[in-house]
């Protein structure tokens, strides 16, 4: 029998524990382990949510996306003292920053087993249409100088897709003993039953921040060109405006756009399963992903996807089979498969029951934990269990 662990998950938002992390806690807290949370962004409701998964939260100090040394030291110190004082068995690390601190922190704490996970490279990484500002490529290379610093520290290196290991590692050179591609942090496939879509008429769905490196502007136009032909075609649009982010829609230019009737636009939901049972094809133009997760929501329903040909996006699509990859920053080449739905509505089920399939393949959560499981070094775990 093995003995109980102690696991230390180093992540930023609360939400992203019980978002996105709560099939794994629950499966290690009924395999008997102990599973601290460690937090730098939440509210009292979070830690609540965090503690009725079975994890025991600690807040700690970290800036995301702040640039100040002194206060990156000082988050390092925080989470080393943390890590002392719990003495977990095993550090898993995800984020940008919680990688870098988080495992160096693990080190000079002694954890016997250190993982880090990269769920996407993340802006600095990600091509742009008028090639990357001068700052941004600074910041590259500063983020890059950590990771050189940071990986030595770690056993283990998690990936969701295998562009972003190259685009990483091998382009700067960078070691890890042993290096994994997980291939998308799965989902919990029972909250997303599987249904035929409506075609009449037949109603595309864009889900995401509303930002330049998600694809929304290349989707405004795409829709533009698409009802110059098709007039009547729907279009749903769901995703908050992100106002600190230099990429982003501006409010002005959205309340134009919905006075213009281009699409329908709800604005930031929590019942998403339900926008997406209610649409015939998902639609995600981004210019860089790990392994989008509303994606495999929307093919874990039934969806066919028309998205880029880009790192994380080409993982959820076999072109011709469940959608169409395009060209990235192409509305041109995304309109004209759009307009091939409108067309052929028929094959929306025929390639819909291909995203499912994929989707049941590829995306269910406890594959995915039995992977990280057998990463940590644990017993694998009973099928199911959530």
């Amino acid at each position: 029998m093995q003995a109980n662990k102690k696991i230390a998950l180093i992540g930023t938002t609360g939400s992203s524990f019980y978002g996105f992390r709560a099939d794994l806690i629950l499966q290690l807290v009924q395999q008997g382990h102990i599973v601290y949370a460690l937090t730098s962004e939440s509210t009292e409701e979070c830690l609540e949510k965090i503690k009725a998964l079975g994890a025991i939260p600690v807040r700690y100090q970290l800036s995301r996306g702040g640039l100040n040394p002194f206060a990156d030291i000082q988050s390092f110190l925080q989470l080393k003292k943390i890590l002392r004082d719990i003495q977990p068995d095993i550090v898993l690390s995800y984020f940008a920053k919680p990688v870098i601190y988080g495992n160096m922190a693990a080190k000079a704490a002694k954890v016997p087993m250190k993982i880090g996970m990269l769920e996407g490279l993340g802006y600095t990484f990600t091509e742009q249409p008028e090639g990357q500002t001068i700052k941004t490529k600074l910041i590259r290379n500063i983020q890059v100088l950590l990771y050189k610093m940071a990986f030595p520290c770690l056993d283990k290196m998690i990936f969701l897709n295998p562009d972003d290991q190259y685009d990483l590692m091998e382009k700067y050179d960078l070691k890890v003993s042993e290096v994994y591609i997980l291939g998308g942090i799965g989902l919990n496939l029972m909250d997303y039953p599987y249904s035929k879509a409506e075609i009449s008429p037949v109603k595309f769905l864009f889900i995401g921040r509303l930002l330049k490196e998600k694809g929304v502007f290349e989707f405004i136009q795409a829709i533009r060109i698409v009802k110059s032909k098709y007039p009547n075609a729907c279009f749903t649009i769901l995703g908050a405006i992100d106002h600190q982010n230099m990429g982003a829609l501006k409010q002005e230019q959205l309340n134009q756009l919905i006075e213009e009737k281009l699409f329908e636009y709800p604005g930031y939901v929590t019942n998403i399963k339900d926008w997406i049972t209610d649409t015939s094809v998902f639609v995600l133009p981004s210019y860089r992903e790990g392994v989008p997760r509303s994606t495999q929501e929307a093919m874990a329903i039934g969806r066919p996807v028309i998205t880029t040909d880009v790192p994380g996006c080409r993982e959820t699509v076999v072109d011709g089979v469940n959608g169409f990859l395009v060209p990235k920053w192409n509305p041109e080449a995304l309109a004209k498969k759009m307009c091939y739905f409108i067309e052929n509505p028929q094959q929306i089920n025929v390639m819909g029951l291909e995203s499912y399939k994929i989707a049941q393949e590829n995306f269910d959560v406890f594959k995915v934990n039995k992977k990280l499981f057998e990463i940590m070094g644990l017993e694998e775990i009973n099928e199911k269990t959530g």
